[in-house]
């Protein structure tokens, strides 16, 4: 099995699992979120050590030892993507399996079980034509001031929406054009998406045009821009100008 595959395999099967936690019926609301990240952690991390006993491995829910920071490849993993939404039965959270090589993301794929898709690096497919108007897509809960205000000034439409993977996907399934992100994220927040949305011809930088860095002691990464190449230039030129 290939990388890409194995990624594919692992997303998809966490994703299943995640759906048979939620439709017992027997847990809800936060239990059934912790339950679920335990569960569908367990598994990923078990399958990717027995299937890449090599490589390193970095999950939001378990905790890191340091080892996978002197390796060059490394699985970068969030079992739920978008507890809160997985919690209240919506469609937009996700699974990202991810693998950073030397930093950067390489191979990747992003689960959304709630819609029946796996959208992976190994099988990019044609994008759908551009919004009119744009669509830019935005936390439901907390949209970034940066985002609201540099959709206004693009006279873009804000389309609320639940995880990270989920809005990264939206952008490659046409439901947005899109993804600006000011508010504070972690590598695993990210790895899946972006290598997912490399495959597919989108621009993924930081907001201020640098590449993302992945497989760092510090996992912390604060911002995100996700888009059509076309749009990224007025993006990036706004949010300059904005923090000028």
């Amino acid at each position: 099995m290939s990388d890409a595959e194995l990624a594919a395999s692992l997303a998809e099967h966490a994703g299943r699992i995640l759906l048979a936690v939620r439709d017992s019926g027997l847990i809800a609301a936060k239990a059934l979120g912790k339950a679920g990240d335990q569960t569908a952690n367990q598994f990923l991390i078990h399958a990717i050590r027995e299937q890449r006993p090599d490589d390193g491995l970095l999950s939001e829910e378990s905790q890191c030892d340091g080892s996978r920071l002197v390796k060059s490849r490394v699985w970068i993993i969030d079992p739920v993507d978008g507890t809160r939404e997985y919690g209240e039965e919506r469609t937009d959270w996700a699974v990202h399996v991810a693998l950073a090589v030397d930093g950067k993301p390489e191979i990747g794929a992003v689960a959304l079980p709630g819609l029946g898709e796996v959208l992976r690096t190994d099988q990019p497919r044609m994008l759908p034509a551009a919004g009119t108007p744009l669509r830019m897509v935005v936390s439901r809960t907390r949209p970034a001031a940066e985002a609201v205000t540099v959709a206004e000034k693009l006279g873009a439409q804000l389309v609320p929406m639940g995880s990270a993977g989920a809005k990264a996907m939206a952008v490659i399934r046409g439901d947005a054009d899109i993804y600006l992100h000011s508010g504070g994220q972690y590598e695993w927040d990210s790895c899946a998406p972006a290598a997912v949305a490399l495959a597919h011809g989108l621009h993924v930088s930081r907001i201020d045009g640098s590449a993302l860095v992945y497989n760092q002691q510090d996992v912390y990464m604060p911002d995100l821009l996700i888009c059509r190449k076309e749009h990224a230039q007025p993006v990036l030129d706004l949010v300059t100008e904005l923090a000028a």
